[in-house]
């Protein structure tokens, strides 16, 4: 049997074919780094040089989240550098603090000692309710910082310092190195100049800053998290069988490091749980199952009208110690681009690629469901949607009307091998070859 009849033998065995190259590409691009749902994703942070005096600087630092889905949850962004002369310090900040003064001895004869004196200063943003005196634009939001969808009010942190830098009054010489955020997953690169930043304040005479300097940040999930951090299970109306998440999605009970509570234990891991700072985060403790994934996402196929078909999506929270607040859920889907009514959530389509229209997001209603509470009866949040069947493409044959990506809060959630989706209770059981088979053409191909 020549490889071009396996290839063209069922319908079944294309869209197997097709999903399994899917999550190839898409593991391959999670470990870079890069994301191709948001393909320009990234954190920029901008440094810009306002005022020179004698040896001092002021200087306004932005971040900017330039991700249309994932955004900084708590404890928020924590940005460090390493100045490259040791005399650097800074003497004073507004609308953010740095954790540590440092040692400023040598500086004890000064009427005020600086701020901070560490080579390598980590900076945090203000709580909201920061006295006013110690306010900035566009600061105090507590290092959280909204996706640009969901909020483009609140993607851009920023705050001021004055800076001295002792023997020197070169900028280049002085702009610090290693810049990270703090956050686990997010790599930043090296400052590199760009244009001047230019503002109008009045709206009619334009000014700009004596030099701006950009660093960019990319996220990697890998990086991230040695292990995923949600799972998809399935569902339809016309099967009998919930497909559960896969095994040891996120985690395997029994091993080294996995915490979890039966359903009606008491918690004694709640005290076991080491302590941390306000600015850190908490380890997770799950509901013992399966799975051992923080977020579960239930797909179901819930009915089938002569022109539509109804979906009902459920995002439950088994982590007893954490709430999900301003949460997003991204699930790639071919029908998406007919949805026509949506109930309890908010949707924008993500169309990253010009007319290519198969990818949404949602998030909840603010002061609604915008918070997955900590596990347990308010721990989830469930929508249904209405999508019109499109001729020529809708069918519930072989999986079709279930997702190809879901992701929640910008990670990829682990979903249930295809062979396993539910099935039409007419459909024929006649063998195919297998994903193995397929990876081997692809090897050979490629190679």
């Amino acid at each position: 049997m020549s490889p071009l009849f396996l290839f063209g033998a069922q319908r079944s065995n294309a869209v197997l074919f097709i999903i399994f190259i899917s999550s190839l590409v898409t593991s391959f691009s999670l470990s870079y780094g890069y994301d191709s749902l948001d393909p320009y994703a990234n954190i920029t942070i901008t440094w810009d040089f306002l005022l020179q005096t004698g040896s001092t600087y002021d200087i306004k630092v932005s971040i900017y989240n330039f991700q249309q889905f994932r955004h900084l949850d708590r404890p928020g962004w924590k940005l460090s550098w390493i100045w490259k002369d040791d005399d650097q310090v800074i003497w004073d900040m507004s609308g953010a603090e740095a954790m540590e003064q440092g040692n400023c001895s040598k500086f004890r004869s000064s009427p005020q000692l600086p701020h901070c004196c560490k080579k390598q200063p980590v900076i945090i943003d203000f709580l909201p309710g920061a006295p006013y005196n110690k306010q900035f634009s566009n600061c105090c939001k507590g290092g959280e910082l909204s996706s640009m969808i969901q909020d483009s009010s609140k993607f851009l942190s920023a705050f001021r310092m004055n800076v001295g830098f002792g023997k020197t009054n070169n900028i280049t010489e002085v702009m610090p190195t290693n810049f990270t955020l703090g956050i686990p997953g997010y790599t930043c690169g090296d400052a590199f100049l760009v244009s001047p930043t230019r503002s109008s304040p009045d709206g009619r005479r334009w000014v700009q800053t004596l030099e701006t300097w950009n660093v960019t940040c990319m996220y990697s999930q890998f990086r991230a998290s040695p292990s995923p951090k949600c799972c998809v299970s399935l569902s339809a109306f016309y099967n009998s069988t919930i497909v559960p998440c896969p095994k040891c999605s996120c985690g395997c009970q029994g091993l080294p490091g996995a915490k979890c509570l039966k359903s009606g234990e008491k918690s004694p891991h709640l005290l076991e749980l080491p302590r941390v700072r306000e600015n850190e985060e908490v380890p997770p403790l799950v509901t013992c199952s399966q799975h051992m994934c923080p977020i579960r996402v239930h797909w179901h196929v819930k009915q089938s009208y002569k022109e539509y078909w109804r979906v009902k999506i459920t995002i439950t929270n088994h982590n007893f110690v954490k709430n999900y607040s301003s949460w997003s859920l991204v699930v790639q889907h071919p029908n998406l681009r007919s949805v026509t009514q949506l109930f309890s959530f908010n949707y924008h389509p993500l169309n990253a690629y010009g007319n290519i229209n198969d990818t949404g997001m949602f998030w909840g209603i603010k002061s609604y469901n915008d918070m997955l509470l900590a596990s347990g009866q308010s721990g989830n949040a469930q929508s249904e949607m209405l999508l019109h069947k499109d001729p020529g493409i809708f069918t519930f044959r072989e999986g079709w009307t279930f997702p190809r990506r879901i992701s929640f809060n910008g990670d990829e959630c682990v979903m249930p091998p295809p062979d396993e989706y539910p099935t039409l209770p007419n459909s024929a059981t006649t063998s195919r070859p297998s994903l193995v088979f397929f990876s081997f053409l692809i090897l050979v191909f490629v190679f």
